[in-house]
């Protein structure tokens, strides 16, 4: 699992330095207006983009939880539940988000 959360630790330090590049550095002013955001989300490629951020940060950040609970001594059939509640969090999360930013696209402008 270790191998996993390295690995979208490096994704998630090329996306966000992506995000923060296109987001506010060569942004005037360094912030999107909502009518920039909404035509920005609009582009399908710059929509799965984000989509892969708020997916990477997710399984990162649970993977995270889990280590830590893990480090407090957990045994094997709690683990089991731990593993179910964090996938179910994340499912929730990750759909919220992508519902969230289709809906912002949706808007037009």
């Amino acid at each position: 699992m270790w191998i996993w959360q390295a690995f979208t630790g490096l994704l998630l330090l090329i996306l966000l330095t992506l995000h923060m590049v296109f987001n506010h550095f060569v942004v005037e002013g360094g912030l999107r207006t909502y009518r920039d955001v909404v035509a920005y989300l609009s582009h399908p490629v710059v929509f799965a983009w984000e989509i892969l951020f708020l997916v990477v940060v997710t399984a990162h950040a649970l993977m995270g939880v889990r280590a830590i609970v893990l480090d407090l001594g957990i045994g094997p059939g709690t683990d089991r539940w731990l593993k179910r509640g964090l996938t179910l969090l994340g499912i929730v999360i990750i759909g919220y988000g992508v519902w969230l930013s289709w809906w912002i696209r949706s808007k037009g402008i």
